[in-house]
């Protein structure tokens, strides 16, 4: 794969433009240093001084069709010489065939789609028609969680990031999901996680008032906080609950929709329709801002003759979903879900397996199609998190420094807290995905050195 010729000198103007003037999210300002990125293609990046990086992130897990594919390119660009721009009250032809192409793959009735900027906002509309259908204010969501980081949607986010921004919403409440490997039900099985988590959960709704709850919402399977699979019965024990109080149920399909998993959406693998679906990230594959919401009859009944009070300029952007439409018909053709559930199946699961029997540092491995993470731990009889939760500089050196090596090997990896999450492109090729778990058994020797 060719790459642009090596410019260092045009690499440190953009450099030097960005230190003086972008504000970078998530980060203290003057303790980060942005790679300046010269180009992309399928599976990699490279920068000005042509150093390439196999893409073991998606960026932010959304690239799900890799970098600049051409009928995706294509398809942004045919769109923007016929209409760039329409307000989101009119009837457009793109708007109209990626709502259906995204109607036509999700589960059972969700057949009307508002389209948002992305997942944050696609998570805020859901709960406000939770709220407006059901006439309640509350709204479940598990610690082990990301939703977005808008008003509502970072306060239902389960990770550190809602610390700092929790104020000013009220009426979200958090309870604990399955997690098998750290069970916080002393559960010895996965049947028995299962079991004792749904129990929590019509617990927690209890002693909450189920009356007064709207909405629960889980990512179908959790990502940024874990790549935690739900167990066998969970989702449909969820869905009973919901059904049985009245609650409106959330599937948050930003990460895990569109093919990551294997599926078009996660809730594939266990049969599951919920009432309100969110989708974002892999959609277009990241290549505009484009999210929405997937809805349910009975929640657009609720619409039919009373105003929906929610909108956005750029709802069902034109170039957006004609990248989106572009997308899905290449996922279709190209095969591309089914290839991530070959993937899955043939290569990143059993040789990340593999990997777990050489090194000690990882506690466990766990996925399903592009979308796998290892748990990494400083002893695996104890379970111990190689790094503590949310640890920052001293404390999180392993994970650094293993973040680092892979960067110095031409990889690009994915790493939260004490996990390394392998989550390539969709179409990611059988080679490549070898040539990045090859540079994993490499690096993981560094943090194998911290175990006990």
């Amino acid at each position: 794969m060719s790459t642009s010729s090596a410019d260092s000198v045009a690499g440190q103007a953009v450099k030097a433009a960005d230190r003086a003037h972008v504000f970078h999210s998530w980060s203290a300002q003057a303790l980060i240093d942005p790679l300046a990125v010269a180009g992309a293609e399928g599976s990699y990046f490279w920068d000005y001084d042509g150093n390439r990086y196999l893409d073991f992130s998606s960026q932010l897990v959304n690239t799900n069709i890799g970098h600049q594919h051409p009928k995706v390119v294509a398809a942004i660009q045919a769109k923007a010489a016929q209409l760039c721009t329409i307000a989101p009250g009119f009837a457009e032809e793109s708007r109209s065939e990626a709502a259906r192409l995204i109607a036509e793959r999700t589960p059972g009735d969700l057949d009307k789609i508002f389209f948002t900027n992305g997942g944050a906002e696609a998570n805020e509309n859901a709960i406000r028609m939770a709220r407006l259908h059901t006439g309640r204010h509350k709204v479940l969501s598990t610690y082990r969680s990301y939703h977005g980081a808008t008003a509502n949607a970072i306060t239902l986010t389960g990770d550190p990031r809602r610390w700092a921004n929790e104020t000013g919403v009220s009426g979200i409440v958090h309870f604990w999901g399955p997690y098998a490997y750290r069970s916080n039900f002393h559960a010895e099985n996965e049947a028995q996680e299962c079991e004792r988590a749904l129990a929590h959960l019509e617990q927690t709704l209890a002693f909450e008032g189920p009356g007064t709850v709207a909405a629960i919402i889980l990512e179908t399977v959790v990502g940024t906080a874990g790549i935690l699979v739900p167990p066998a019965g969970y989702l449909a024990g969820v869905r009973e609950i919901c059904d049985k109080y009245g609650i409106v149920f959330i599937l948050d399909e930003v990460m895990a929709g569109f093919g990551r998993t294997g599926a078009w959406f996660a809730a594939d693998h266990w049969g599951i329709t919920p009432d309100l679906l969110t989708f974002a990230k892999g959609v277009n594959s990241g290549y505009l801002p484009l999210g929405g919401v997937a809805i349910s009859g009975a929640i657009a009944e609720t619409f039919a003759q009373k105003a929906f009070p929610g909108g956005l300029t750029y709802s069902g952007h034109p170039l957006a979903c004609a990248s989106a439409v572009a997308t899905i018909n290449t996922m279709a053709e190209e095969g591309i879900v089914e290839h991530a559930k070959h993937i899955g199946e043939t290569v990143l699961g059993p040789g990340l397996r593999e990997l777990a029997e050489r090194h000690p540092s990882i506690g466990e491995v766990r996925g399903l199609g592009v979308f796998w993470a290892l748990d990494l731990v400083k002893n695996r009889e104890t379970r111990e998190p190689l790094v503590p939760y949310n640890a920052a500089g001293a404390d999180n050196a392993p994970m650094a420094q293993l973040a680092a090596a892979c960067k110095q090997r031409g990889l690009w990896p994915f790493v939260n807290m004490n996990r390394f999450h392998v989550v390539p492109p969709c179409n990611i090729s059988e080679e490549d995905a070898k040539t990045g778990l090859a540079v994993l058994d490499e690096v993981l020797t560094l943090t194998d050195a911290h175990t006990v």
